[in-house]
């Protein structure tokens, strides 16, 4: 399994209009193969900002490659030219992990990270 994450700190007052871009954009994520999950998560206020960050877990790092280079990929991030009306402090900061272990109401298990 493969995270994929992209932290990103909005300005205080443009919330809204940041979750609404998310909320309201049409998303090719689950035609994507090996697409598992995604996340929008809210995080910590500071004075100047609110973080937040996007994160999808993915079948393999194979997977998440493919996809950053497929049509559906480019289609998402066609509107990211910073034309929003939100305003972002510092972001996308992209992070990406490979998961070594996953617990579950089953039981802890050891992930091949190959």
């Amino acid at each position: 399994m493969f995270i994929a994450m992209n932290r990103l700190k909005v300005v205080k007052g443009s919330e809204h209009e940041f979750e609404q871009v998310w909320f309201n954009r049409k998303s090719t994520l689950s035609d994507a193969p090996g697409f598992v999950v995604f996340h929008l998560v809210k995080g910590p206020e500071r004075d100047d900002h609110v973080l937040y960050a996007s994160h999808t877990v993915w079948r393999s790092r194979a997977d998440f490659d493919a996809w950053t280079k497929s049509d559906q990929f480019r289609h998402a991030h066609a509107n990211a030219d910073g034309k929003q009306k939100f305003s972002l402090i510092f972001g996308p900061e992209f992070e990406g992990f490979t998961v070594l272990q996953e617990v579950t109401p089953e039981g802890a298990r050891l992930v091949d990270a190959a």
